[in-house]
């Protein structure tokens, strides 16, 4: 293989409700975390350990609005995306660093204003190189995954 790869694909619930920040000229950026979890036994103890893994989610303009009006804390959600570290300096004059998640796709598994409204689930493209971002119905997801 020739070239390189950066995608990641997650399935987990929103730790937090979406942020979102509005810049000059009408973009915004939205950010929230979200938990994916691995469940195993201890083979000494016979214990069930779960083990939560955090990542830091970013959508922008479009995205990031459909996020805000439809996810909330606790909601499942689909994602696609890349990894992108960056830092910055803090106002104590330290430096800072993270590593984010830059959202491309996502759909919408569990919501609970979707319960509460008795909607599909649906699915979004939220490249910020395309312009139009289409949301598409999509059937009830199936629970038994291949992974």
């Amino acid at each position: 293989m020739n070239g390189t790869l950066n995608k990641v694909l997650l399935i987990g619930h929103l730790g937090d409700d979406v942020k979102i920040h509005y810049f000059e000229g009408g973009n915004c950026i939205g950010r929230f975390p979200l938990a994916t979890n691995e469940v195993y036994i201890n083979k000494q103890t016979n214990e069930k350990i779960t083990s939560t893994e955090w990542h830091n989610l970013v959508v922008r303009n479009k995205a990031a609005e459909i996020c805000e009006k439809y996810l909330s804390k606790g909601d499942k959600i689909y994602v696609e995306g890349r990894i992108k570290s960056r830092q910055w300096q803090a106002e104590d004059g330290t430096t800072k660093y993270t590593t984010e998640i830059q959202v491309t796709e996502f759909t919408f598994l569990t919501t609970k204003k979707e319960l509460d409204h008795n909607r599909q689930p649906f699915s979004v493209a939220a490249e910020p190189s395309k312009p139009n971002y289409d949301i598409q119905n999509l059937p009830a997801p199936d629970t038994d995954l291949p992974f």
